[in-house]
């Protein structure tokens, strides 16, 4: 499919095997229909900035939220034709949103402002905030063995574990990469193995609960350029995929023996 701007991300939808839903450089999201050529078969043009970031409901599976560069985040339902709610807090570019992989209420918003937002989207306004780094926030994942467990990373070069019942103080720093972090991926297998990757053209692995010092446990440098995109299979345990400025895309297999908390 051929669209106007460049595409920033996309989810595929929880209710229909056909559909997938793509957030753009132009401000719009558009829904999609696999099994028909050229169109969308929805067209939302709300948002006035670049759109970074969308994520299906995966617990109610009937909307999707968005992130915006023009500090907004937007909740939708693919029947209806405007947004269904709109929150305004923060106050830079909104990187990333996700979802509690345990409620259908609850997700999560990272941005430049240095914070982490948690939302309720029976709420007005957010329910929690995090000052989670002293630099911009460009990656966010949920723990779904840990229901109260975010990641973050960040441009100061780390990533961080919180517990939100405790947000005050992170629970660990993750050190290691040399340039900003770009995207983080919590494992579907295990509680404490997190990937990353990030404009030092690594992918890294990590075990969250290893002492200090010791939590990167694999890097895997064969890109060479920003490293933007990463997952993890849900089929085969240690398989990670990573997609970069290079115009590679890689799977790798971690190494076994990591240990499962």
């Amino acid at each position: 499919y051929d669209t106007q701007d460049g595409l920033y991300d996309c989810a595929w939808s929880e209710q229909h095997e056909n559909q997938i839903v793509t957030s753009s450089g132009d401000g719009s999201v558009k829904l999609w229909d696999v099994t028909l050529a050229d169109f969308p078969v929805r067209n939302w043009a709300e948002h006035t900035r670049e759109v970074f970031s969308v994520k299906w409901n995966l617990v109610n599976k009937d909307t999707f939220v968005t992130g915006s560069w023009d500090q907004t985040i937007k909740l939708w339902n693919p029947e209806t034709p405007q947004s269904l709610r709109t929150w305004h807090e923060h106050t830079n570019c909104i990187y990333q949103t996700v979802w509690s992989p345990t409620s259908g209420q609850m997700f999560a918003s990272a941005s430049g402002d240095h914070t982490v937002k948690i939302w309720d989207v029976r709420q007005p306004r957010s329910v929690q905030t995090v000052r989670a780094h002293n630099a911009e926030v460009l990656a966010l994942d949920w723990n779904k063995y840990r229901p109260d467990h975010i990641v973050t990373g960040s441009v100061d070069h780390c990533l961080k574990t919180w517990d939100l019942r405790f947000p005050d103080r992170e629970l660990s720093v993750l050190r290691g990469h040399e340039y900003a972090v770009r995207r983080l991926k919590c494992s579907p297998h295990a509680g404490n193995v997190v990937v990353s990757v990030g404009y030092d053209m690594t992918m890294r692995v990590w075990d969250i609960d290893a002492p200090e010092g010791r939590q990167m446990v694999h890097v895997n440098d064969v890109h060479t350029e920003f490293v933007l995109g990463v997952d993890l299979s849900m089929f085969y345990e240690g398989q990670v995929a990573t997609c970069a400025w290079d115009e590679q895309i890689t799977v790798t297999t971690v190494p076994a023996g990591l240990p499962r908390r």
